[in-house]
């Protein structure tokens, strides 16, 4: 089985095994282990920011920053079909009280002015912005785009998170550093199991101040470890060897997409769109190629470190007569 479904399906490499039985660990809930001591230092300095929190998932790192930018009754706004909004089970209003608003935007960039006709939309609120945009198809914000819908929710008063769970994937595809998006925001969430191969791990950065308030937030949701050690070992050794090398998973989406009769103008990272059809999805798995739900009507192939070329030639070889008819 070739799975494309998601880029998280993908094992810890024998190099991230060894860096894991090998790390120096403490306990971190007394913030005595320094292998995430070390991890929490070096992602605070790649996000531009004071500071940064290790948590053991993205979703977990999101609903702590909605909960210490926020206050309940207030709003959390996002595009309709936001990781936070969709795939988060109502956490933001479960666990913050906030009111849940998506917006309608393309390729999941709300606009300023979409902003600025928000009702009740200030102080106590939150906006969240996601690059990569998983449900448009791993599209990338462009630097300008982001500042000026940022700027939008600044002017009205409410804070800005980035879930930038992919974040590494637009850094590399933009050729641009990841403080570019991340230093601009209040905070910034990575998910260090899209992507960059590691079990599970997140970090969640922002102003000292803010990662401090945070540390309640984790433990409130049962997120304080012991040996986490084990775990930021696997994310520093991501950092050092699974980064650039997401430029090879999107120039393999890339020929994917022109394999199958996609256009490859539509694929920017590691994300590519299928349009769906009754029945699709079971013929491919049939053929032995897994593919994944984008958003209603779409699907996706999303290439990652355990598929390679090889793996890229047989899957279009294995889809490009179910797909290439019906695009």
């Amino acid at each position: 089985m070739i799975d494309l479904r998601s880029d998280t399906v993908t094992k810890p490499t024998p190099g991230m095994l060894a860096a894991m039985a090998a790390a120096e660990v403490g306990d971190e809930q007394e913030r005595e282990d320094p292998t995430t001591n070390e991890l929490q230092r070096r992602m605070a300095e790649l996000l531009g920011h004071e500071a940064a929190l290790f948590l053991p998932t993205a979703t977990m790192a999101n609903q702590a920053a909605l909960r210490v930018l926020s206050r309940p009754g207030c709003k959390v706004v996002a595009e309709e079909r936001t990781h936070v909004l969709i795939y988060e089970w109502g956490g933001p209003a479960i666990h913050s009280g906030l009111v849940m608003q998506g917006l309608v935007a393309e390729a999941g960039r709300p606009t300023p002015e979409q902003i600025k006709e928000i009702d009740e939309f200030g102080p106590g609120s939150v906006l969240v912005l996601e690059n990569t945009h998983r449900s448009s198809g791993g599209c990338v914000w462009p630097l300008a785009e982001f500042r000026a819908t940022l700027d939008a929710a600044r002017s009205r008063g409410a804070a800005v998170h980035l879930d930038g769970a992919r974040l590494f994937n637009a850094s590399v595809a933009a050729g641009l550093d990841p403080a570019a998006w991340g230093a601009f925001a209040d905070t910034v969430t990575i998910c260090f199991s899209k992507g960059l191969g590691c079990p599970f791990g997140a970090v969640l950065a922002g102003p000292a101040e803010t990662i401090e308030q945070a540390w309640e937030g984790k433990f409130l949701f049962g997120g304080a470890l012991r040996q986490s050690g084990i775990a930021a070992a696997a994310m520093l050794y991501a950092l050092d060897h699974n980064v650039e090398r997401l430029a090879d998973d999107h120039a393999r989406a890339k020929r994917l997409a022109e394999g199958i009769g996609i256009d490859p103008a539509t694929v920017e990272t590691n994300f590519v769109p299928i349009p769906d059809e009754p029945g699709l999805r079971e013929r491919l798995f049939a053929r032995g190629v897994g593919v994944g739900g984008l958003r209603p009507d779409w699907l996706r192939a999303v290439t990652h470190l355990g598929v390679g070329d090889d793996e890229i030639d047989e899957a279009i070889e294995r889809m490009q007569d179910e797909v290439r008819v019906h695009a």
